[in-house]
């Protein structure tokens, strides 16, 4: 089980740097996960945020590649219905080239109506596409379609699905599920199971909505503005294009001011390591957990908080192998 650090380079106009400081910032942030031996620096997509959301994860990836030794460089997710496969596959195989073979490729079917009007590729149906088009970036590194391909034979591939109809195709492909949850795991399974691999080769990991800090109960009102920001982006994301109506907008004021007693709030839980290690424990025992993969930052919160997250992200597994014999 590796831990990993994903970067969206969210610059939201309330704590705006300079766009070349922010990424050159972002690849010193890579390279210090990687000093830190954490397992993983993963990248993810969206397109037309405001706050200028990562569009190319692949492109920030040979960048972290280069600049990185020994961490996995992954992406949770990239969106192959928004490119052709055979530029998916290229583009991949570079950087499995650049990383030395380091490259996790996770992948998804989106849900943005605005991003697929961008890159002119049809909404509907996009389980159905997501599924040919990674059939087909494998064909194209198994059969050598395109040159020159992965130093990894094969390479990783994820399915980034949340629901029953991913699991399922994710399970078919014979891909590992990134996504986390007994309920899913069951369709995954029977996918597996429906394309007739072994089921021992079953593997899920996740991108898990914590922050780890020293004092939660501290930090939490100097990250609360940061989530509210996040939150918001996606609410409004999820129905643009569509005929929903717009949600109302969350404000920090909205919400307590401390944290329930389980330590969770909305989507993120902001922990002590020692907190995170029994709750990662409860969640995923049982199952075959390769990666647990943590925000980088939310929405661009403090350096200062960012810094001492991945300090501590770097302790953890030290405490999951407590939590795994029963320490």
């Amino acid at each position: 089980m590796e831990s990993g650090i994903l970067f969206d380079l969210r610059n939201p106009e309330a704590w705006h740097r300079p766009w070349a400081d922010h990424y050159a910032r972002s690849l010193e942030w890579c390279e210090e996960v990687d000093r830190r031996g954490i397992g993983g620096v993963w990248f993810t997509e969206h397109h037309l945020f405001e706050d200028g959301y990562l569009p190319q994860p692949l492109v920030f990836a040979a960048a972290a590649a280069a600049r990185t030794r020994d961490c996995r460089i992954g992406t949770a997710v990239i969106l192959p219905n928004l490119r052709r496969p055979a530029q998916l596959a290229e583009d991949a195989a570079i950087v499995d080239l650049i990383s030395g073979g380091r490259l996790e490729l996770g992948v998804g079917a989106g849900y943005r109506v605005p991003e697929y009007d961008l890159f002119g590729a049809e909404f509907g149906r996009r389980f159905g596409r997501v599924e040919k088009n990674i059939r087909e970036v494998r064909r194209l590194w198994e059969e050598g379609g395109i040159t020159p391909g992965p130093i990894q034979r094969p390479v990783p591939v994820w399915g980034g699905f949340y629901g029953p109809r991913g699991a399922r195709i994710a399970g078919r492909l014979g891909i590992g599920l990134l996504h986390i949850n007994r309920a899913m795991y069951e369709h995954y399974e029977a996918g597996l199971a429906e394309g007739g691999h072994d089921p021992r080769t079953a593997r899920v990991s996740d991108l898990l909505p914590v922050i780890l800090a020293d004092d939660p109960e501290a930090v939490w009102p100097r990250i609360a503005p940061h989530l509210v920001h996040q939150m918001n982006t996606y609410r409004l994301g999820s129905v643009e294009g569509t005929d929903h109506p717009a949600p109302p907008l969350l404000k920090v004021e909205d919400f307590p001011e401390k944290r329930p007693e389980d330590g969770s709030w909305a989507t993120l839980e902001v922990l002590t390591p020692e907190q995170a290690a029994v709750r990662i424990h409860e969640r995923t025992r049982g199952l075959p957990v390769r990666h647990l993969i943590f925000w980088a930052s939310v929405a661009g919160m403090p350096d200062d908080l960012v810094a001492r997250h991945i300090e501590l992200v770097a302790e953890l597994p030290k405490l999951l192998e407590r939590q795994s014999a029963g320490g």
